[in-house]
């Protein structure tokens, strides 16, 4: 029989001059923190300067004199002398609703395509993706018809339609990747406590997929309130005019009033940064969820 000596036992591992695997060298991690530098302020610098530029009186705007004689008189004229907050109400309606209808019918139709078969299902499919190559120039003038026989131009409820058509395709696409996700278990367990199909969608499934909600409404809600030529298409008057018309105000052939424009600006991005903010959390899960599982 063999034995080991206590020498032999506690040796030590043989040096090694190879790297640690995972570990990063000073070189690389210095490149690293200074392209994260370099795109943390190009990403901050265009919000920035927009945010100071609204500070600023008339006759600065065009300068880097950002903090001389700082003033809000950007913010108070364009409230008191302008028709922004009722371009804000118009905007808000109008992605309110986008955002509502959007979500709904983006998850009952990824869900219905997830978990059931019938006739024209993969015609469905291929027609909600092939609508996302037509760019918005091709499609404007085809819409602008519809939009006028049905008497929608100039009205809030043909924009939402018109901004369902460019949200839904691809959010209900989203939403069938995540219920692919979801265990047909759980549809079955609803089944045999007596939930129809639509219970079983509301009561059971619909909770699991907030991550995809969020993410789906999130994208609506951008799609409507972000959207410029379809709006300046389709609306006319001050008081049918959302931002993106309203905006359009400021400039004209002779030059551009940057100070009503970057103080409409800094307010237009607060809704938007809200509703990031409310589903950040989700954002992540529920987009690489709709993408790995579709």
């Amino acid at each position: 029989m063999t034995t080991t000596t206590p020498t032999a036992r506690h040796a030590a591992p043989p040096a090694t001059n190879a790297p640690v695997r995972g570990r990063r060298s000073p070189l690389a991690s210095v490149a690293l923190h200074v392209t994260l530098i370099v795109a943390s302020v190009v990403a901050v610098f265009p919000v920035l300067w927009v945010l100071l530029t609204s500070l600023k009186p008339a006759k600065y705007a065009t300068t880097t004199d950002f903090f001389k004689e700082t003033t809000f008189e950007n913010y108070t004229n364009l409230l008191r002398d302008t028709p922004f907050l009722t371009w804000f109400g118009n905007s808000l309606l109008v992605a309110g609703l986008t955002t509502l209808v959007g979500v709904f019918i983006s998850a009952t139709t990824g869900y219905a395509v997830s978990r059931f078969r019938f006739p024209g299902k993969r015609g469905l499919m291929w027609t909600l993706l092939i609508t996302q190559m037509f760019p918005v120039a091709v499609l404007i003038v085809p819409i602008y018809n519809i939009m006028a026989s049905l008497g929608l131009l100039n009205q809030s409820a043909g924009l939402v339609i018109t901004y369902l058509t460019i949200a839904v395709p691809f959010c209900a696409w989203m939403m069938k990747g995540f219920f692919d996700g979801i265990p047909r278990e759980i549809d079955e367990s609803g089944y045999v406590d007596g939930l129809t199909p639509f219970g079983t969608f509301w009561r059971l499934i619909l909770p699991l997929a907030k991550p995809g909600i969020a993410v789906t409404a999130f994208y609506s809600f951008i799609t409507a309130w972000g959207e410029v030529a379809y709006a300046s298409a389709f609306m006319v008057g001050d008081e049918n005019l959302t931002l993106a018309g309203g905006l359009q105000k400021f400039v004209n052939q002779y030059g551009a009033q940057w100070g009503p424009m970057t103080a409409a600006s800094v307010l237009i991005a607060i809704p938007a940064a809200l509703v990031f903010l409310f589903a950040q959390r989700h954002l992540v899960t529920g987009m690489s969820a709709g993408a790995v599982k579709g």
